[in-house]
């Protein structure tokens, strides 16, 4: 019998040295809502039934025991990429926004398949994309 499908992605996470500013910019400055805020993580809501996970750097390096189990340990260390999804009709307002906030664009991409990307970068480097439909055959 084959494997169901998966059905997505839920997290995706990036790690950060200084928490208190990965909250700031990606709560007041991309208006993601904050789920949970601890020492060594944050959550945000990324829409519906997505989440975005900051670490702090070093801090899950050792397993962590919860209540239903053990969270295996997990680090990272460089500059990631991740994309936010928004729509084709928001995508000057979004390119606005950032603009108005004071971020800087990095690159802005037409795709072949009619999608359009606004790359910034956040304050530990990470590559932060807003991608609208058209950029992969999936989405």
């Amino acid at each position: 019998m084959p494997v169901p499908p998966i059905q997505g992605v839920i997290e995706t996470c990036i790690y950060s040295s200084d928490l208190s500013r990965s909250i700031h910019f990606y709560r007041d400055q991309l208006g993601l809502r904050l789920l949970e805020s601890m020492d060594r993580l944050c959550a945000f809501a990324a829409g519906d039934h997505h989440v975005l996970l900051i670490f702090l750097y070093g801090g899950s390096v050792e397993p962590v025991q919860m209540p239903g189990g053990l969270i295996p340990p997990h680090d990272g260390w460089g500059q990631s990429h991740f994309a936010f999804a928004i729509s084709k009709e928001d995508f000057p307002a979004w390119r606005n926004q950032l603009q108005a906030q004071g971020i800087a664009l990095e690159s802005e991409v037409d795709w072949p398949l009619g999608g359009k990307s606004l790359y910034i970068r956040d304050p530990d480097q990470n590559l932060v994309e807003f991608a609208t439909p058209g950029i992969w055959e999936v989405y």
